[in-house]
């Protein structure tokens, strides 16, 4: 996919504003691990991926990123992400299988997603068929054991039809993921099952797609920041949680858009 970095950029600006409407109308949290994954999300589904691809959101907390990631696109409208988190909706906080094409499973408890994709990944070698599959994760799931029995399958089968992004904000539910259950140089250890890793700046998205695009099979290490694009709620641990105020969104907005207009176009 062709898209130059000044198009790029104003999509993500209106993918950032849309984003924080849709909580802010819902009510609802979960906005900061949301504003950490935006990026990576748009710079697939933008410069990576394509119709024979898939994605899987591990860190299925993030699900609202999807459904503007899916907006941007045109695969959604303002008229579905109206109805997010409202009863019988398809767009709940986390992601529902089956109504979508691009929403191949459900996730939200974490540690899940990633093994799954490993599963993907190897029924597409086992039947050649084409496309691949992108898998994006928090920092906090490699906490999990799941992730790392799903990480030795992986690189014993070598499936380079794979690549997995790991939203590394270093933030989540109860405090850092020092603090939490410490995992000092996550990339050091991933390396020693033989699977490539790379760091990358999470925010930069032309810097995310040469890294997916340039390197099947690879995990790539996204240096975030939760709360991304908003200076009161960056690196702030409330902002797992809390859902914004009124005077809130319009700082958030202010801050964006440098004017007092919530609107995303």
């Amino acid at each position: 996919m062709t898209i130059d970095g000044d198009e790029l950029q104003t999509v993500a600006k209106r993918a950032r504003l849309r984003l924080l409407k849709m909580h802010f109308d819902a009510k609802m949290g979960h906005i900061g691990g949301n504003l950490s994954a935006l990026d990576a999300m748009l710079s697939l589904h933008h410069c990576v991926m394509t119709s024979d691809d898939a994605f899987v959101l591990s860190k299925g907390h993030s699900a609202g990123a999807l459904y503007i990631a899916l907006w941007s696109k045109g695969l959604l409208s303002d008229e579905d992400l109206e109805t997010f988190h409202a009863d019988g909706t398809q767009l709940a906080g986390h992601p529902v299988p089956g109504w979508h094409d691009s929403i191949p499973i459900a996730t939200g408890s974490l540690g899940h997603g990633f093994p799954v994709a490993v599963g993907m990944a190897l029924a597409r070698q086992l039947r050649t068929t084409p496309g691949r599959v992108f898998c994006l994760t928090s920092d906090g799931e490699w906490q999990e054991g799941a992730m790392w029995e799903a990480l030795i399958f992986w690189s014993h089968h070598k499936l380079q039809n794979l690549t997995l992004l790991v939203d590394l904000n270093g933030l989540q539910g109860f405090g850092t993921t020092h603090d939490v259950a410490s995992m000092a140089d996550l990339g050091a250890r991933i390396r020693s099952f033989g699977v490539q890793v790379l760091e990358v700046d999470g925010h930069d998205l032309l810097g995310i797609a040469r890294a997916a695009n340039n390197n099947p099979g690879a995990v790539l290490l996204l240096r975030t920041k939760k709360g991304k694009g908003v200076s009161y709620m960056e690196d702030k641990m409330e902002w797992h949680y809390h859902p914004m105020s009124a005077s809130q969104y319009s700082l958030a907005v202010v801050e964006i858009t440098g004017s007092e207009s919530g609107n995303e176009s």
